[in-house]
């Protein structure tokens, strides 16, 4: 086992695994192309932010996409958990969690001082997982305005 930044030749793999987190959200629905350029930009430009790939060999069995901005509240460096993403047939084996623990660790010596994730409503199973792991619930709304 080993946890690297993705780069450009994981972007395949990296599609399948948003696939399948995409198609539990309620908001999201896959879209290739459309991650295909995301992930790209990000692996390109890593002051936008990092993803972290979880490797047993050669083999890809999970992502984490950490995004950093600044917290004028904190009036320091934050990050965003925007994707977790573990294949199906690898979930229960503790790779989401060194994984998340990693990420914590690398965000850490980024400089940032807080990670905010968001998880579907009903997606119960995930916010205990993020719950053994630290994360509270916030009293915050999200709430979204998509633009053209």
């Amino acid at each position: 086992m080993h946890i690297t930044p993705a780069t450009l030749a994981d972007i395949p793999v990296l599609c399948k695994l948003l696939a399948e987190l995409f198609s539990q959200e309620v908001e999201f629905v896959p879209n290739p192309a459309a991650q295909t350029q995301g992930l790209t930009r990000i692996i390109n430009n890593p002051e936008l932010g990092v993803i972290l790939v979880y490797r047993e060999g050669q083999e890809i069995l999970a992502m984490l996409n950490l995004l950093y901005t600044v917290s004028t509240a904190l009036g320091e460096r934050v990050a965003l958990l925007e994707d977790m993403a573990v294949f199906a047939e690898t979930r229960g084996a503790g790779v989401g969690t060194q994984l998340l623990n990693y990420a914590i660790d690398f965000a850490q010596q980024q400089g940032c001082k807080r990670i905010t994730l968001l998880t579907d409503a009903d997606n119960i199973a995930a916010q205990r997982f993020y719950a053994r792991q630290g994360f509270t619930l916030s009293s915050m709304q999200v709430m979204r305005l998509m633009l053209a």
